[in-house]
Order: structure tokens, then sequence, then C-alpha cells
């Protein structure tokens, strides 16, 4: 049975009835609008909005990953003043009338259209709404947002303080070049986030969550939101127990149950073995995944070269992993003890099933290492892509080979890489894939330290898939930053890695739990 590392429940798992390989809907992620006034003004068609929506009930199975929408709420805040003889009696910024509003109403509904049309990820944009008043405030941060953009036009500071629950996330955006010049532009640093003291002193806001002209700077920052609100509070089953890498990784499952939030399900493993064991008199299911074996074998770019009972062995053992899932509510899994002990009961290796439902777009970990396991699933959300943990080595000549026995081949989230199907490397038993990843893709590389107070990070270039004596998916990374400072900076263990740039995404999402982050390509 699962039991609830968290609660102490228990409840009953895993026969060999239930979900089929293959039937989860696919990855991509969909753009929730809502609020046809403002952005149907600006030309955004209010009939794409609706087909997002269906689109994505269509996909919904009783088996579907689990994916939160972040939900946005966008507030202008203005003010506009009366003419008084000989005195000042305006503000700074280009919305000093009703009519400069409304057109200022149109421009910010065609920069969320913009946001929307970037956004590849599961976002809710709400009606645009405009404020002149506490009044009018306080009503709004009471609404079920995940995140406040407020566009600062005007207004004074008790309006913005109003705006602002610390409770939630709260992003500012300022125009100096992009329209009408905001009053905020001027004084949203010395006046709303440090009081006119040098301390800063706004809750629920900080200098990282403004930004000025650029709508491309929202969306990374929503992106980032977007990963940390699927992160905190994930549920992941994991089979053995939880663990963590090392002398130093004893505390990460409580940092991850604490910090993160994450509810850890243990699943032992004589509970896995009598799960195996009733798959395995399931003729029909034997059947299936044999089938569904000989199908991977038979597509361009697979190359067997391990024992074919290995390999269809590991479809049985992924199908037991789905109906483990399901049964818990999450699509989340981990493995401790991967090297020995589910070997003998599966009869081969945890490596293939792991990399087959990360392409499915899963979140399935070796190991059982909480350390680098939250840096997978922000990543894995950020990114939108399959990760893949791995074993860093020396850093060198500005390059270092990461390797591992379970990587995905979907990296891109989208295109099979070529693979061989070998023996895991350190038992030379079972099956596991040497994924011949893309050489020239540009990766993010995340390096967790033991106590999650200070992670580091760095973009990288494939440049070759070495065939070593170690874990057999092995790339060479051309180090993209301060190789020295990676040096002196590299903790805990494990590593992190997906295709593509998400250093600043990852930064801006660690700072809002209190985990500092060292961008070694950007400060090279």
């Amino acid at each position: 049975m699962i039991k609830n590392s968290n609660t102490g429940k228990g409840c009953a798992c895993c026969h060999s009835k239930g979900l089929q390989a293959g039937a989860l809907p696919p990855m991509d992620r969909r753009i929730f609008l809502q609020g046809t006034g403002a952005l149907a003004s600006a030309g955004l068609a209010t009939g794409s909005a609706a087909g997002a929506r269906s689109e994505v009930a269509e996909t919904k199975a009783p088996n579907a990953l689990f994916r939160q929408t972040l939900k946005v709420q966008p507030v202008l805040s203005y003010r506009i003043p009366q003419r008084r003889e000989a005195t000042s009696w305006r503000e700074w910024g280009g919305i000093q009338s009703e009519e400069a509003a409304a057109a200022e109403k149109e421009r910010i509904a065609r920069d969320l259209a913009q946001v929307a049309s970037q956004a590849d990820f599961p976002l809710e944009i709400r009606t645009l709404e405009a404020v002149q008043t506490v009044e009018q405030a306080a009503p709004l941060t009471r609404k079920d947002h995940d995140v406040m953009i407020l566009f600062g036009a005007g207004g004074n500071v008790k309006l913005l303080e109003a705006l602002t629950d610390p409770g939630k996330w709260n992003l500012m955006f300022l125009r100096h070049q992009s329209g009408p010049v905001y009053l905020w532009y001027e004084i949203a640093h010395p006046r709303y986030l440090r009081k006119t003291v040098d301390e800063y002193g706004q809750p629920g806001m900080s200098p990282q969550d403004v930004v000025v002209d650029k709508v491309e700077e929202l969306t990374l920052r929503l992106r980032g939101l977007y990963g940390l609100k699927n992160s905190l509070g994930k549920k992941i089953v994991a089979v053995g127990g939880a663990s963590g890498w090392g002398q130093g990784g004893r505390q990460a499952p409580d940092i991850s149950r604490n910090l993160w939030r994450m509810e850890l399900a243990d699943f032992p493993y004589p509970e896995l073995e009598a799960c195996l064991k009733s798959a395995k008199k399931d003729s029909a299911l034997a059947q299936r995944c044999r089938q569904e074996a000989e199908a991977y074998l038979g597509a361009a770019g697979v190359e067997l070269k391990t024992g074919r009972d290995f390999f269809v062995n590991s479809f049985l053992l992924c199908h037991v992993f789905r109906e483990i899932m399901a049964e818990a509510g999450t699509d989340a899994i981990t493995i401790n003890s991967c090297m020995g002990t589910i070997m003998p009961m599966s009869e081969t290796t945890a490596c293939m099933p792991l990399s087959l439902l990360n392409d499915e777009g899963y979140l399935a970990f070796c190991e059982s290492d909480f350390v680098v396991i939250p840096s997978g699933v922000l990543l894995h959300y950020i990114s939108g892509k399959p990760v893949f943990l791995n074993d860093p080595t020396y850093p060198h000549h500005r390059l270092v080979t990461l390797a591992h026995c379970t990587a995905p081949r979907k990296m891109d989230g989208k295109n099979l890489e070529p693979v061989k199907i070998l023996t895991h490397f350190e038992s030379d038993y079972g099956a596991a894939p040497k994924v011949e990843m893309k050489i020239g893709a540009q990766c993010t590389n995340l390096i967790p330290d033991f106590a999650c107070k200070k992670w580091s990070g760095f973009l990288g270039t494939i440049v070759a898939n070495p065939f070593m004596d170690i874990c057999r998916s092995q790339i060479d990374v051309r180090i993209e930053g301060d190789q020295e400072r990676l040096l002196q900076e590299m903790k805990g263990f494990h590593w992190m890695m997906s295709y593509g740039d998400y250093l600043k995404e990852t930064g801006y999402a660690l700072q809002k739990i209190g985990v500092d982050f060292l961008d070694l390509t950007t400060s090279a």
C-alpha cells in the first residue's frame, strides 16, 4: 500500500487492471485567457480563448498529468487630477484624463495578449481592473488569483499598498518608453519599496518583481511562478522510501516536506513485489507489454544491445509504476535502492521505465535523492520538458561530463533522440538507455546544495556523446560560464539538466522561497 509519510494514511494499490501504456494526453501547454472586454477591444479574438479551454477539456483523462494553471489578475492604478491655480496639482505621468486611461487599458490589453502568446504553460489572465481609490482596490486582493500584475500608472502609495497582498505573488509593470510614462517609474523604489528610508519595507514585493517596458520579462517571471506553484506541495511516490545522497543529504526529505511542502508517499518494496507478481499473472497485460516493446524497437533510431526479456520486463515495470502513481493521485515517482533491490523482483532495472515515463510527461527519478529532486520538479515545470538527473564529473578546461542510466529521449519535449538499449553499467544487468543527445543543444544545469540555501547554475552546450565505462547516457557539456567559480561553488552531488535556457526563471522562483541562486553564466 501507499503510505503517506506526512499523514500516515494508507490506501490500497496496484492490480493488473488499470492504465494502459501510452494513454496519457500530449504534453503541450495551453493558454487560458479570460476577460473578453479589454482583450477583445485590443483585437484579440474571444473565440481563441474558448477554443483553448475546450481543447484542454478534450484531452483530460482519469490519468491526466497534474498541472495547475497560473491565475493572473491585472490591475491598472491611476488618478485623474483636477487643475488648481497657483499650486502643484498633477503628478508625473502620461495618464491625466479618462480618455488617456481608456487608451492605456487598450495598450495593456495588447501587452497581455503578447504575454499569452509567449506563454508555453497553462496561464489564465483575468479581466483587467482599473482602480483609483483604496476602496476600489480592497476587494481585488480577495480574489482567487495567484499573481497580481500592477500597472502603476499613478495613484498614491496607499493605493498600491492596498493592492499588494503579501500572501500572494505580485508583479509591477512600469512604462518608460513603451507608452505614456508612469508616475511609479520615478518613485517605485524610494517611496513604495523603501517607504522613504533605505531599508525595504513593502511585504509581497521586491525589486526583482518590478518590470520596466519589456513584456517578455513579465512572461519570464510568470513562467518561474508557474513552475513554483506546481512544485510547492507536489506529491511524489517514493518506492523504497525517501532519501538523500550522502551525509549531507540526510535532512533532504524533511527539507522537501517543510520548505517545498512536498508530500512524500512511501511505497514499500514488499508492496511493489506483490504488484509485480500480480501483473506477471495477467497474460493479456504481458502480451500488451511485449507488443509495446516490439513497437519501440521497430521505430527509427533504436538499437537493442541487451537481453530482449530485460527490455520487455521494463514495460511491465513501467505499467506497474503508472498504476502506483494513479492510486496515489500523482504523476511523480522516485526509486530508492535502484542499484539492487528492485532488480531481482522485476527481472530488469528501473532505468528504462524511468526513461519511458519521463518521455510521457511524468516526473520519474532514480535514487530517491531529495537533495536534487526538487530542482528536477521545478525545472520540469518551468521548461515544460523532461529533465535529466545526472552524476557530474570534475569540471576542467570548460568541459564537464554528465552521466546517468535513466535519461529521457524526448529532451526537447517533442522529438525522440536516438538511443541504444544496453545493460545498467554498474550491474551489467537489465535495460538502460544510452540516449544520443543533440550536439549543439543549449542546456540549463542546476546544482542544488545539501541545505537548500544556495543553488548554482550555468548554461552549457552539448558537444559530445562519449561511450566511456560509466553510466550509459553520457554527454560532454561545454561550460558557458565561470568555471573557476563553479569549482568553488559546487555543493551537493547530483545535478539536474534540461534543454534550453531557464536560469532566470529558476533564480526568480527560488528567491520567492528564500533560496539564493548563483547564475554562473551571467556572473562570468
